[in-house]
């Protein structure tokens, strides 16, 4: 809750304190009772509804709707077992209209009991059946937050690549609009690309998108939600997060990473190869130069630390394949003729 809601809400609490007040004070005159008793009641009344206005904001909506209507639907099971049994007798005795009481209130309770239990359960299989539909082989995709601030998946998709439904929760927008509420500049600007990402996904007419409001407030991790959610629905996560991917595949929900498919798309390189690559600053080993593709891909050059800020001809010497991309090795193409010159 931010500055400005706390201090409104608190100054309503503080009316309804001497609204309360006020009203305990005259209240207590009019019944003939002293004005202090009033005050007394009146303020207790107060600092009841505020602790009841304080509870509700930690109510699980979803288990106090499932919890009347099971209570509902209680009462109406007790009663058609009562009529059924004393219609033909009419019988209006103590003990006839006790039972009536005992089953109404016995089945009343296990209603309220297993409808506040069961209503997240059963609001959840609402979600499933609407993605399992007998026929329906869709291929449902859920994105998660670090996938949509990446951005490649916009242009992924335009390729129509990408088929099926796109799920994109509530819960992970809230946390894109966190990101660009942030205090912090550049986390700020990551959230509003995260939201521009998703407004150009969304103009998209061949993509079906939909944003679904189903959350798990018992989790309190947004991968956590996500993880869960796939599960239900039968569905794929698209993410960036190494961490996700792994806690996801050990709980056998199927991932679809974008720096994945990014590394598996790449051209091929082999050794021998020649390239041309501008070196940009030098390596960790002595004289070494980096040079980058176009798609990020690292180069490593021996001897050009002299040629920084210079375009140069390299030959591939060996590519390594890493968790985190892939590099590849290189000589200078001057080096390896002047050596095969003197040899």
């Amino acid at each position: 809750m931010k500055g400005g809601e706390r201090v409104g809400l608190n100054i309503i609490r503080g009316a309804i304190l001497l609204i309360g007040l006020v009203f305990g004070y005259f209240w207590g005159k009019n019944i003939q009772i002293s004005g202090f008793a009033g005050i007394v009641i009146g303020l207790s009344m107060g600092l009841g509804m505020i602790l009841i206005e304080r509870k509700l904001h930690k109510v699980n909506w979803q288990a106090l709707v499932g919890g009347f209507f099971g209570f509902i639907l209680g009462l109406i099971t007790a009663n058609l077992m009562t009529y059924s049994i004393f219609h033909l007798t009419s019988d209006t005795t103590i003990l006839s209209m006790s039972f009536r009481l005992f089953i109404n209130a016995l089945f009343g309770y296990l209603g309220l009991v297993v409808g506040g239990k069961k209503a997240e359960e059963i609001e959840l299989s609402k979600i499933k059946l609407l993605f399992t539909k007998e026929g329906s082989n869709e291929n449902v995709k859920i994105l998660d937050t670090s996938v949509i601030i990446d951005g490649r998946i916009a242009d992924i998709c335009e390729t129509g690549f990408v088929e099926g439904k796109l799920i994109i929760p509530q819960f992970i927008l809230r946390e894109l609009q966190h990101i660009a509420d942030s205090s912090d500049s550049i986390k700020r600007n990551r959230g509003r690309r995260g939201l521009d990402i998703l407004n150009k996904i969304q103009r998209n007419a061949e993509l079906n998108i939909e944003i679904i409001e189903q959350d798990f407030p018992k989790i309190k991790e947004v991968d956590g939600k996500l993880v869960v959610l796939a599960k239900l629905i039968g569905g794929k996560i698209l993410t960036n997060d190494y961490n996700l991917n792994k806690i996801a595949e050990l709980q056998g929900v199927s991932v679809l990473n974008i720096n994945q498919l990014a590394n598996a798309v790449k051209p091929v390189v082999l050794p021998g190869e020649v390239m041309t690559v501008r070196i940009l600053r030098e390596g960790k080993e002595y004289a070494q130069g980096v040079a980058y593709l176009d798609d990020g891909t690292m180069v490593v050059v021996d001897n050009a630390k002299r040629y920084i800020g210079l375009d140069v001809e390299v030959a591939v010497t060996s590519v390594l394949q890493t968790t985190a991309g892939r590099m590849i090795f290189t000589k200078l193409k001057e080096d390896i003729e002047h050596n095969e010159t003197i040899n």
